[in-house]
């Protein structure tokens, strides 16, 4: 297993050897259960489905498939590809000591904080008009969005207002900096994804860097 699913605590820092403070993401990490196996003569590809986070109430269709696992209903579920699913069985629990050790790189993936309706300069960076000679109050204005005839229309893709964050996105080789099996707690260096209490992603690296 080269994935878990964890939840974002929030940020602190260490020290290492040289007295230098590392800033760090907290997240407890799993441990999470083993609530599906998918075989390539059945389903036709080989991952096995992992859950966490326990859930006090569940429909009649959560409940049925976690029953077949023999575990209680999950609220988080997420699908891993893996080689060999015959080193899986249903129900059974995996922590963060079995996916990641400290000194390794990680990925972590989540959904970035929601910033709402933002305008050009805090979305994309946009200088803004001059303040001063003459300049009538347009300081924050995208400015000119394309042309009048030729094309007669504004190209997709153009940098404008809108809503900022919500989305998607990971983070690539992040430096494992401590792994506390007994506590479920793993520390990554740098910034992840989400606001405290997010749930995240944690895979090993797939672009390792030298």
């Amino acid at each position: 297993m080269n994935m878990i699913i964890g939840e974002k605590l929030g940020m602190t820092q260490v020290f290492d050897d040289e007295n230098r403070a590392i800033p760090v993401t907290v997240i407890k990490a799993g441990p999470v259960r083993v609530t599906q196996i998918k075989r390539p003569e059945t389903d036709g590809y080989a991952a096995v489905q992992i859950a966490y986070k326990e859930m006090a109430a569940a429909n009649r269709a959560q409940s049925g498939h976690f029953a077949k696992a023999g575990v209680a209903p999950h609220r988080h579920v997420v699908e891993v590809r893996v080689d060999d699913v015959d080193e899986y069985e249903l129900g059974q629990e995996i922590t963060i000591g079995e996916v990641l050790e400290a000194g390794q790189r990680a990925d972590a993936a989540g959904i970035s904080k929601g910033k709402g309706f933002a305008g050009v300069m805090k979305r994309h960076g946009f200088k803004g008009a001059s303040s001063s000679h003459g300049v009538h109050k347009v300081h924050r204005s995208p400015g000119s969005i394309g042309a009048c005839a030729t094309p007669a229309r504004v190209f997709k893709g153009k940098r404008m207002p809108g809503r900022m964050g919500g989305d998607q996105t990971t983070i690539l080789n992040l430096e494992v900096i401590q792994v506390d099996a007994d506590r479920n707690v793993l520390l990554l260096k740098g910034a992840v994804p989400g606001p405290k209490g997010a749930i995240v992603l944690i895979r090993e690296a797939v672009k390792q860097r030298a």
